[in-house]
């Protein structure tokens, strides 16, 4: 069913597509695939620097991510002051420790055992790229704008998505930080109360001694992820 106020939208021709001839795009589907299996979960950071152009980068191939009604209801903040950084840490911490202490309810303890994860969050300070994402709840396509924005949670964990493949790209490892609460984010980040904080997302180089949990290497298989009707 065509959407009824279909023709009144302005259209403009499709330019920028880049058609891939049958073998060569199950070559770059397979190459992606396999490039992304490398991706890992790391807490161990360096703290060796990142250009900040490849910080920019990142953001901008997060903000292409598709949203609802195209109102791109999302803001980066990139934080780098080494006193934002040491009150962050602080703050997640504060809340981590009570989330261990039994605020996150056993049954999600246990599932995080095999993690080996805990209330210290070192890599906050140390790692050389911290970006925390909020969620406009209102917004539009353009800077000023006061819009209901609609799909938030869904668009803004998109974008998120994009970020981390790009980082990814990029050379770099990354963490996702959700502590819950996390509103100590918007006083650390100068950010307006109308916006959710959304996510943490932690990268940098790895260190030199760094590992990852055995149990974050099972995957399941592309036939235990999907129905094909």
């Amino acid at each position: 069913m065509i959407d009824e106020h279909q023709g009144d939208a302005k259209r403009v021709p499709l330019t920028d597509y880049v058609e891939y001839a049958p073998a060569e795009m199950l070559s770059r589907a397979a190459a992606f695939a396999r490039h992304l299996k490398r991706r890992r979960t790391v807490r161990d950071f360096a703290d060796r620097p990142v250009d900040a152009k490849i910080v920019g980068h990142a953001i901008d191939a997060a903000g292409t991510a598709p949203s609802g009604a195209n109102h791109q209801p999302w803001h980066f903040v990139v934080i780098r002051d080494p006193e934002r950084r040491k009150a962050l840490r602080e703050a997640a911490e504060k809340e981590e420790q009570a989330f261990y202490e039994g605020k996150g309810g056993e049954e999600w303890l246990e599932a995080l055992a095999p993690l080996g994860t805990d209330s210290a969050k070192p890599f906050l300070e140390t790692a050389p790229v911290l970006i925390a994402v909020f969620a406009q709840k209102r917004g539009g396509e353009r800077i000023g704008q006061s819009k209901k924005n609609y799909y938030i949670n869904e668009s803004v964990g998109i974008a998120c998505g994009f970020m981390l493949a790009a980082l990814h790209e990029a050379g770099l490892v990354t963490l996702t930080h959700t502590p819950n609460p996390m509103k100590f984010l918007t006083e650390i980040c100068g950010r307006p109360l109308d916006e959710k904080p959304f996510m943490l997302i932690v990268a940098g180089y790895p260190a030199e001694d760094a590992t990852v949990p055995e149990h974050a290497l099972i995957k399941k298989t592309v036939g235990e992820i999907s129905t094909w009707l």
